[in-house]
């Protein structure tokens, strides 16, 4: 029998077995991307495809999973970006006074050996 009772197959071999699971995460595959992802289109540069193609195959990925990558990564580091100048922000409208961290210097002092 096989070990994943939800499949179809399960009174088949175990090479059955296996072939019934690569389908079924295949079909699985396939609905989450209908169900969750949009299917846009893209103009690049012919020299920022190639390099794109490139660095898929390196990474073996297929183009599309790493340009997701590559747009999670940059949407990540413009939040960051956003958040360092709302701190930025903050000190200028607020600046720490001087005893404020004053009562750290004695923490950050190296200790004499």
């Amino acid at each position: 029998l096989c070990a994943f009772p939800f499949l179809q197959f399960v009174h088949y071999n175990h090479t059955h077995c296996l072939v019934a699971i690569y389908v079924n995460l295949k079909l699985w595959s396939i609905l989450w991307i209908r169900l969750h992802m949009e299917t846009i289109q893209v103009v690049l540069e012919l020299k920022l495809l190639k390099a794109t193609d490139s660095a898929a195959k390196r990474q073996k990925m297929n183009r599309s999973a790493l340009i997701r990558e590559a747009l999670r990564h940059h949407l990540k580091r413009l939040h960051e970006l956003e958040l360092e100048e709302k701190d930025r922000k903050g000190y200028l409208a607020q600046p720490q006074r001087e005893k404020e961290f004053l009562i750290w210097e004695n923490a950050a002092v190296w200790p004499e050996d």
